[in-house]
């Protein structure tokens, strides 16, 4: 085949192609020759094998970064409902505290409506079941309760969370008679409008039962190990005096939860070892707000939680660590309950 080239006369195009795979040998036979040659060859191994490193290198930083990054957040803030425990986890962690020591003066991990599991995002305050709480180391329950009949349902707000007070109970004394050296305290907030009437129904309930804390009176450990102890406040009058450190729920921007809760946290320290319970709640939602109208629960705890995980810890040094007495959160996750617990060292 020949093209014109008019006065020029023809070129052969197969001479062309001829020439073109000709250069194209030469150079691929200089590249090798220059790769083989005895000062090259060395630069060469090296250079792949550094290219081979940085790759490994990149993979195993960005696996290390999702692995941190993905199991951070679940250490101090879990919405996973499935309770995975490691096998040193100790369950019965009261055991270790003295018998003389008052319920006051323990610092106790606890849930802010803890059956709020139902409701949607601007209802639902934890993931756990009330089992799996108890194993993971919760030790204060909240309860909301209606009154309906003979029967109290256990509720959050208008919702419904599927329980009766009763099959709550079921559920603790199951949990005391398996690990006898643990207390559950448990607080009681009346939603029906005969509030009074709610004092007689679990007053039905409990019966005779001998594992059940009414009274007033603060008791040591040793004292209500295996027991369920009530907490009074307001119209219900059955248990120790409970008090609340001056906080609030309603939350617009993150970090005046946390200045709040400093101040909370220090009302704790300066109330613990007297005749009442105190109680501080971490919990906050924006809904009520302008400016936190889109911050749920699970949304404020999830950046409250790490917080509160790394303001507890900065007190390990002190000999001996402060009390903050019961602290109900929302969403906890197993790490920020051990750094509770880990507080009572004496």
């Amino acid at each position: 085949m020949c093209v014109s080239l008019g006065p020029l006369g023809s070129f052969s195009v197969s001479k062309m192609r001829y020439q073109r795979t000709h250069t194209n040998h030469v150079t691929s036979v200089a590249r090798r020759e220059n790769v083989n040659r005895p000062e090259n060859r060395g630069t060469a191994h090296i250079s792949a094998r550094m290219k081979a490193g940085h790759k490994c290198l990149l993979f195993l930083h960005v696996l290390l970064s999702v692995i941190i990054l993905g199991h951070g957040k679940d250490l101090f803030f879990s919405a996973n409902g499935n309770l995975v425990l490691p096998g040193s986890y100790k369950i019965p962690w009261m055991a270790s505290i003295e018998d003389f020591r008052t319920l006051s003066s323990i610092t106790i991990p606890g849930t802010h409506d803890t059956m709020a599991l139902y409701g949607g995002p601007e209802a639902e305050c934890q993931a756990l079941a009330l089992r799996d709480q108890l194993r993971a180391g919760i030790r204060f329950l909240d309860f909301k309760v209606f009154g309906l009949f003979d029967t109290l349902y256990v509720m959050n707000g208008v919702m419904y969370q599927r329980s009766t007070f009763k099959q709550v109970l079921d559920t603790v004394k199951a949990f005391l008679s398996e690990f006898k050296t643990e207390a559950v305290l448990i607080r009681v907030q009346p939603e029906s409008f005969e509030k009074k009437t709610v004092n007689e129904m679990v007053k039905k309930l409990i019966g005779n039962d001998q594992h059940v804390w009414l009274t007033s009176g603060m008791p040591n450990m040793g004292q209500v190990r295996g027991k369920i102890v009530f907490l009074q406040r307001s119209t219900f009058t059955l248990g120790i005096p409970l008090v609340e450190t001056e906080g609030k729920s309603k939350v617009s921007n993150v970090k005046d939860k946390d200045n709040i809760l400093i101040k909370q946290l220090n009302q704790a320290m300066e109330g613990f070892g007297g005749d009442n319970a105190v109680v501080t709640y971490t919990s906050g939602t924006g809904f009520g707000t302008f400016w936190g109208m889109f911050l749920t629960p699970k949304g404020v705890a999830e950046k409250v939680n790490p917080w509160l995980n790394q303001y507890l810890r900065q007190f390990y040094p002190n000999k001996p660590r402060p009390c903050f007495c019961i602290i109900a959160m929302d969403f906890p996750g197993i790490d920020l309950i051990q750094t509770i617990i880990n507080i009572n060292w004496w």
